[in-house]
């Protein structure tokens, strides 16, 4: 009896250590291929907007969701010599093994090639390997999920999966149709542009709505410093920070204990933020080009990082904001029992 106690025992610490193992392989997908892709493209990383930064965000996400979950994700592993650890192993180790193929065979210049220029100018087909990257990339993290924890494992771990496949949604939908030809997401430009400019007068500068440029609105600018005129387009208005903030605050909300109507007002508050966010950071814009010239460093710097840095980074202080108002609810509720 004791002996088969302690091979019940011994089976069971191998169960668990092969779970964990299991539970550990998104997590070690992740983090190597970010910090792959880092070792390999260093300057990318300095780039928000058609660059890497966001990946950051997303191994954030990844390993913070994979730790507070750890205890529920249903692993569908059992043994190291199964078929579907086998399987999820392989998968896993997939995102590291395109990286490398990627780059030594060259690949993205082939990408850049075989895609038509638009307008006559080639950066939509520059930005063509980075987005079928955050497409592929996010496609092999579904699909290692999917295999090693089940189809409910995508509940655990939905947001930096979906941070992922939004952000290379974004870069394709802009890849294929530039400037302001995605009509759906130009529509509220104007609107946008309208905010922006109106900050810009109540804080002294002269400012003219023009007629729109290849679709995209047209926003003229000035004070004694001198003057910027941009043509505004969907990208630029932060139209892709709205759309994060749809997706990983309704994810975020979605397990919370919020009623309904609190989870629909938490929803409408921040999503007013950060539209006024975004008609902010096209009002520093105009600042810092009447300041330091429009096609200075400083421009591109905050076009390319800063400007859309500003809608994550408030994003996730917004869910932060959330979980403890939610936390503080939760105390207080059991203070009153």
């Amino acid at each position: 009896m004791k002996r088969l106690f302690r091979k019940l025992k011994s089976y069971l610490q191998i169960i668990l250590q092969v779970q964990n193992l299991a539970r550990s392989l998104f997590a070690l997908s992740s983090t190597i291929s970010v910090m792959m892709l880092y070792f390999l493209y260093p300057e990318s990383y300095n780039i928000t907007w058609k660059g890497r930064a966001y990946y950051i965000f997303f191994l954030w996400l990844a390993l913070l969701e994979n730790a507070l979950n750890w205890g529920k994700i249903n692993v569908k592993i059992d043994a190291l010599k199964s078929k579907r650890f086998l399987a999820s192993a392989i998968v896993a180790f997939l995102p590291i093994t395109y990286i490398l193929i990627v780059d030594f065979f060259e690949v993205d210049k082939i990408i850049i090639d075989s895609f038509p220029k638009r307008y006559g100018m080639s950066i939509w087909a520059e930005s063509m390997p980075l987005t079928i990257e955050y497409i592929i990339l996010a496609a092999l993290f579904s699909l290692t999920v999917i295999l090693a924890y089940g189809k409910r494992g995508l509940r655990y771990l939905a947001l930096p999966i979906s941070l992922s496949w939004a952000i290379g949604t974004i870069f394709l939908i802009d890849n294929l149709y530039p400037f302001g030809e995605f009509t759906p997401f130009q529509m509220i430009v104007p609107a946008t542009s309208m905010l922006a400019s109106s900050i810009l007068s109540l804080i002294g500068y002269n400012t003219e709505l023009r007629g729109q440029i290849y679709g995209a609105t047209t926003l003229r600018v000035w004070s004694n410093k001198g003057e910027a005129t941009f043509g505004i387009a969907w990208p630029c208005s932060g139209v892709e920070g709205l759309i994060l903030y749809s997706v990983v605050t309704a994810l975020f909300l979605r397990d919370s204990k919020f009623s309904q109507r609190q989870k629909i007002l938490c929803f409408l508050v921040g999503a007013a933020i950060t539209y006024f966010i975004n008609a902010l950071r096209i009002a520093m814009i105009f600042i810092i080009a009447i300041e330091y010239g429009v096609a200075s460093p400083e421009v591109q710097r905050f076009h390319g990082y800063y400007g859309p840095l500003f809608s994550v980074m408030w994003i996730l202080a917004y869910q932060l904001i959330i979980a403890a108002q939610s936390l503080w609810n939760e105390r207080r509720t059991k203070g009153a029992t």
